[in-house]
């Protein structure tokens, strides 16, 4: 049997839900941390399969947000303008595929974060 037959349907929706929360950073001032934060925290205790999405949800925005600050002052060399162009598209693609899996009840590991939360 596999994982996706032992989640229930609102189960695998809210964990979309918390990675699709990421999206909002483009639209406000962290509101991809606070998105993802209170989808998860409201949620966490009711489900081991929101809490892990949550989780790392939450801990992808805070590394994207962490490297982000990091690239800004490289951004006087030149060198910090790819490196944000790439990270917002990272950001987009990643968020995009975990909340595809995540509905599916397959598990996605995002490849540059950072475990802030275990």
């Amino acid at each position: 049997m596999e994982i996706r037959d032992q989640i229930a349907e609102r189960e695998r929706n809210w964990a979309m839900f918390c990675h699709l929360a990421g999206f909002a950073g483009f639209l406000m001032p962290y509101g991809g941390i606070i998105g993802p934060l209170l989808l998860w925290h409201s949620r966490k205790d009711e489900s081991e399969w929101v809490n892990f999405n949550g989780k790392e949800s939450l801990n992808f925005q805070l590394s994207i947000l962490l490297y982000t600050v990091l690239a800004i002052p490289l951004v006087f060399i030149v060198i910090g303008i790819p490196i944000l162009v790439v990270l917002g598209l990272l950001e987009i693609i990643c968020v995009a595929i975990a909340a595809t899996k995540s509905a599916k009840g397959e598990v996605f590991k995002y490849p540059v974060s950072i475990p802030f939360f275990q």
